[in-house]
């Protein structure tokens, strides 16, 4: 009975599948070298269908002026939204773990900044099937004040991280957090070079770092207040990048592509999702005003070229003021 079950669950979902559809999910799995097993093709076309129709949905009204933002086709529109969430988001909620906190407010901030223009920023990295995203953003924060101080940009390892920061409560490619990769790089007096200690996207069982093949040293991070736009907004004026994290968890976001984005079911407190705040900047009212420049690490096929705006507001949009912080070099 169970085998007949499944059957007719398989035949069902194939007659569900649109024809005309059929060159556009034949280029999605060339375009993105998708190969599945038996079955599985038909469950993850039935799933691209339906994210596909939710995009083109979205970005019908989009263009009507409903939303300021715009959806697209990527390396996760063959997966349920549960799915992404699981393989992506692995930033782990925590307390404030730093005695030092950054509450600056200028008086007269510039209306927009951009750090990528001052060579503080390394290239777009993609973090892979690794829920490694915090130790993407914990080197972008350190990249970026290594160069301040040194005058030269040094891409850092988040494999580092990811196999040798256990002991300050990371967990790999199962998630962590900024601060206690922060805490890792000081206490070992150093972090390698990326090229020195390659990212491979899964938890090694030991640490592999080698002495004489540093790339950046801190001394100690520090947390900007937490929740506040203006001080967030300061800092980024004043510091350089900051890693900041944010709930990433919604449909509208694993398919985001351009634009403002602006999610009105974002949490502001529950966050899963470690990036890096790259500068922020004003538009007009129909591109929806004041906006974070943020760099994910999903590569850049994602998004705006691995990039995302977010809108800069009272409302802490999706938590990026809520828990940001950078390292002191």
């Amino acid at each position: 009975m169970f085998k007949l079950v499944v059957v007719l669950a398989v035949v069902a979902a194939c007659s569900a599948l649109r024809e005309e559809r059929n060159g556009q999910w034949e280029a999605y799995k060339a375009t993105f070298a998708c190969v599945y097993q038996g079955k599985e093709e038909v469950t993850r076309r039935g799933i691209w269908e339906s994210n596909m129709d939710y995009i083109e949905r979205h970005n019908a009204e989009a263009d009507q002026g409903v939303h300021t933002y715009w959806m697209g086709e990527n390396q996760f529109t063959d997966m349920t939204n549960k799915e992404f969430r699981a393989q992506m988001n692995g930033y782990v909620m925590h307390n404030r773990t730093s005695g030092n906190v950054f509450e600056t407010i200028m008086a007269d901030p510039p209306t927009s900044m951009d750090w990528r223009t001052k060579g503080y920023v390394t290239k777009v990295k993609n973090q892979g099937q690794c829920g490694s995203c915090w130790a993407f953003s914990t080197t972008g924060s350190l990249e970026g004040q290594h160069f301040k101080a040194a005058n030269a940009l040094v891409s850092l390892s988040e494999q580092q991280l990811v196999d040798c920061s256990k002991a300050e409560g990371n967990k790999g490619c199962q998630g962590g957090l900024m601060d206690n990769g922060f805490k890792y790089i000081v206490k070992n007096k150093g972090i390698d070079t990326e090229e020195s200690y390659k990212y491979d996207a899964k938890t090694g069982r030991k640490c592999k770092a080698t002495k004489g093949t540093v790339g950046a040293t801190m001394s100690s991070f520090v947390d900007v207040k937490r929740g506040d736009i203006d001080a967030l907004e300061s800092a980024l004026a004043t510091i350089g990048p900051i890693s900041v994290a944010m709930d990433a968890s919604h449909m509208s976001f694993q398919h985001y592509k351009t634009g403002i984005y602006n999610e009105p079911k974002c949490s502001s407190i529950k966050l899963d999702h470690g990036v890096l705040a790259v500068g922020y900047g004003s538009g007009s009212v129909e591109d929806a005003g004041d906006f974070w420049i943020i760099k994910n690490s999903w590569g850049t096929i994602w998004g705006d070229e691995g990039y995302f705006k977010i809108v800069k507001s009272t409302k802490n949009m999706c938590g990026i003021a809520t828990q940001a912080s950078y390292p002191v070099v």
